[in-house]
């Protein structure tokens, strides 16, 4: 990827889960899964996808694991969340980059994780949240899951519902409909007299 373009960054987490709503002490969600699509010119120019290691509670409660259909092997076996503050650096090499994600949850929870670990946030440039975005345009009260807002559209979602790439990919895809939907519902441009009616056949009308 060259370093001058700009580039839109969909990013998607999932997330540690206490056993109950009654977190254990010190509990805070953690980073577990991470992917990414980064898009130049509306498509698609790298992608990224990996499990990450928790630090601070790494052993997954049953919940976490019956949620996300994930093991504790498979988690043990992903990246530290080190290495992974190194992978979103990367993207910086870019002069402009727009992060993108559908809600807050995951930015909130990326910087909280970056403040246990003593490590600085990793990630330059604007950050925006497509859902409220999509819960503007449309005028809803309450903000819509990522893959109902993909049913609304006649659409299905890419993959495999909190699996993170898919999520992400389905987030750039959520993207492009409605920026669609902005093109379309823009005033165009007013049009000149001379556009409206045949100037010529009103001249040639007084010449008479």
């Amino acid at each position: 990827m060259e370093g001058q373009e700009s580039l839109l960054l969909f990013i998607d987490f999932e997330f540690t889960m206490p056993e109950s709503k009654a977190n254990p002490k010190g509990f805070y969600p953690e980073i577990i899964e991470v992917g990414l699509v980064a898009v130049q010119n509306h498509k698609i120019v790298d992608q990224f996808s990996s499990y990450v290691k928790p630090n601070r509670f790494p052993k997954l409660s049953e919940r976490c694991k019956t949620f996300l259909q994930i093991s504790q092997d498979t988690i043990d076996q992903g990246i530290t969340f080190k290495e992974l503050l190194h992978v979103l650096a990367n993207y910086n090499e870019h002069a402009s980059v727009t992060v993108i994600t559908w809600g807050n949850m995951d930015m909130k929870v990326l910087r909280h994780n970056c403040q246990m670990n003593s490590e600085p946030f990793p990630l330059h440039g604007e950050c925006r949240d497509l859902s409220m975005e999509y819960k503007r345009f449309f005028g809803d009260r309450n903000q819509t899951g990522l893959w109902k807002a993909v049913e609304d559209y006649g659409k299905k979602g890419t993959g495999k519902h909190h699996r993170a790439l898919d999520d992400a990919l389905t987030t750039f895809n959520i993207f492009k409909l409605v920026e669609e939907d902005k093109r379309y519902l823009q005033k165009p441009e007013p049009s000149t007299i001379g556009d409206r009616i045949d100037l010529t056949e009103v001249l040639n009308k007084f010449a008479t």
